[in-house]
């Protein structure tokens, strides 16, 4: 199950703020205590100059784990707009995108059901209202917003009489939230150019944004599409876009598109994948754009990665390239927002790996301007396609969560497993470059060696070295949780490469890696709770309701946590194994992240999707999933 990294043993040997590894002591469980159990944990604060931190590198000093002062000024969220106060309008809910919805008597127990073909044979669920059929591979995260649930999928299913399944699309699916009835469909035809820009049978991988009675999301063409979301169901083709190839109610009505592609030049890397979100009247966005499929040329490094649009309209308010030519791969991540210490700022996730942080709002000659940006990897680390790569970009969505910012590096799935790093960074009163490290050449110590090199920013080889960085906006950093003290850190006890986006209550820090592991941190502090081998790979993100968390996986399984920093509380122990307190068959693959609105959770596999609440007794005589 897991590959090359299960019998690999690494040094803990993460260099920030000159600690090669930060012992950490008292965690709150006592299995985990007791152990000299050591974090690969570091920071705060960076040397003083780059001289001292030059000499610090080459010290093996515990630092102590606190954020500094400056981190009370804690951020604003904005109001979310036009939907109920408990819908869940956007991907992680809000902008700043922490998926820990306010809800009630969400069950820890279920029954699916069983299905004939798609017919849904209901006599043996529990706690189901309604099962809808999606396409047969499903990533979009769900959106419940004014009494309608939508979905990303592909056409398996086959709504549309235009298009059997038979024909490969990328769809938005809409259904009723009180009944799972469909509603009306999304339609994007496969680009022509094949696999490279538009990989079969991917469909859309994107959550929408809902506010009133618009839509927004970005296709599988690479279009960002504003619809309105009643379809044709009123009667009314809403504008300016009035290119429908019909107005039949299981349509979706567009009221516009930016097609990025041809106006923008965007390259997409094999899809398209952004879950969009807004602030007033501007809509933020990520173009995906990326290598070819040599993996090795960059076809439009000038295009737009990151967009502010006019949400009414679709015209640019300002565009910004980065990080061209430095792209590694893809760009998947999506932007978050929040006003951090007076200043609204938008983050988007580069294909480079380096975090960008902009002025959340339009400025006076049209132009981006860029607040901070900040390396998520290790300046010594290299990227390559294949193999032992150990500098990743980031697939995640980044985090604001009292004044703090979490972000987590990945790759895509395709391309394996890998090393992981997780970043906790405090950017108030700082700008320019806050990494924690800067690259040098040596014996210059006084100018740092630019951000031009695609693949490595240090080779030793070559006489160059990674130096703290007096800027550094570095909190702390997770590589790992060293649990039994001997100084190595086993598969079991890393970090690795994740798609998943953080999720923060009550001071508890979950983040689910692609290999399996699930992790439970101190937000504040990173030190180490506890970790668990879930021992197959999770492609979301942890959704926390309640007292419990919810993470679901490959093999089909949502594995259900307590919210417990106590692993004796979040688990229950079996023989010398600790286990989820309860672990449900949702009977395909889970690909997305569960979602709860309205006191009801809901969760897409692979290619279903159900609505899960307390009580919940579907009548004998409807289904909401599609009979062949």
């Amino acid at each position: 199950m897991k590959p090359f990294l299960r019998d690999q043993l690494v040094m803990a040997s993460t260099l920030v703020a000159g600690a090669l590894i930060a012992s950490t002591t008292g965690c709150s469980n006592a299995s985990e205590t007791g152990k000299n159990a050591t974090t690969a944990v570091t920071e705060v604060g960076p040397a003083t100059d780059k001289t001292a931190a030059a000499d610090s590198a080459n010290q093996d000093q515990p630092v102590e784990n606190k954020p500094d002062g400056d981190v009370a000024a804690s951020d604003v969220q904005p109001a979310v707009v036009g939907i109920g106060p408990h819908d869940w309008g956007q991907w992680g809910g809000s902008p700043s995108r922490n998926n820990t919805p306010d809800a009630k008597n969400i069950p820890v127990e279920w029954e699916v059901g069983e299905f004939e073909g798609n017919e849904w044979k209901r006599e043996n669920a529990k706690n189901v209202k309604w099962v809808a059929q999606l396409g047969s591979q499903s990533y979009g995260n769900p959106v419940v917003a004014n009494g309608k649930v939508y979905v990303g999928t592909n056409n398996g299913a086959g709504y549309l009489a235009r298009y059997p399944n038979a024909v490969d699309l990328g769809c938005l699916l809409c259904f009723s939230e009180a009944d799972g009835k469909f509603l009306w469909q999304h339609s994007s035809e496969k680009l022509p150019t094949g696999r490279v820009h538009d990989w079969e049978y991917q469909g859309i991988c994107c959550a929408p944004l809902v506010e009133g009675d618009r839509l927004w999301f970005v296709t599988s063409r690479g279009q960002v599409a504003c619809l309105d979301t009643e379809g044709f169901l009123d009667g009314e083709n809403d504008g300016p876009f009035k290119g429908e190839p019909n107005e039949n109610e299981d349509e979706a009505d567009a009221v516009w598109y930016l097609d990025m592609m041809k106006e923008l030049k965007v390259s997409q890397h094999n899809m398209c994948s952004c879950s969009v979100t807004a602030v007033g009247d501007i809509l933020f966005v990520c173009t995906s754009n990326g290598v070819d499929d040599s993996h090795v040329n960059i076809p439009s490094p000038q295009a737009p990665s990151f967009l502010a649009l006019d949400k009414h309209t679709g015209k640019i308010v300002w565009q910004d390239d980065s990080p061209g030519k430095m792209i590694l791969h893809g760009q998947w991540s999506s932007p978050s927002y929040a006003v951090i210490n007076g200043v609204p700022q938008v983050l988007f996730g580069g294909g480079d790996g380096w975090l960008y942080a902009f002025r959340g709002e339009a400025t006076d000659d049209g132009k981006p301007e860029l607040l901070w940006k900040f390396d998520c990897n290790p300046k010594e680390s290299k990227y390559a396609v294949s193999g032992r790569s150990d500098r990743n970009h980031i697939i995640g969505t980044p985090l604001i969560h009292e004044g703090l910012v979490y972000v987590a590096v990945g790759e895509d799935p395709e391309h394996g497993e890998g090393n992981g790093h997780l970043w906790c960074i405090n950017a108030i009163n700082k700008g320019g470059d806050v990494s924690s490290e800067l690259a040098f050449k040596l014996p210059d110590l006084e100018h740092p060696i630019p951000h031009t090199r695609r693949l490595q920013a240090v080779k030793k080889e070559d006489g160059e070295v990674a130096r703290d960085n007096p800027n550094s906006a570095a909190v702390w950093h997770y590589t790992g949780f060293d649990r039994d003290g001997n100084l190595k850190l086993t598969f079991e006890e890393q970090m690795h490469r994740t798609c998943g986006t953080v999720a923060i209550k009550d001071g508890l820090l979950f983040l689910e890696d692609f290999s399996g592991l699930l992790h439970c941190l101190d937000a504040k502090t990173g030190q180490v709770h506890w970790t668990h081998d879930l021992m197959v790979a999770t492609w979301g993100s942890a959704l926390i309701v309640g007292d419990m968390v919810y993470v679901g996986d490959e093999e089909g399984k949502i594995s259900i946590f307590g919210l417990s920093a106590d692993k004796e509380k979040a688990m229950k122990q079996n023989g010398d194994d600790y286990e989820p307190l309860h672990v449900i068959e949702m009977g395909n693959s889970v690909y997305t992240t569960p979602v709860v609105a309205n006191n009801t959770l809901f969760i897409a596999n692979k290619d279903h999707l159900f609505a899960i609440a307390s009580g919940a007794k579907p009548a004998a005589d409807e289904t909401a999933a599609k009979d062949d």
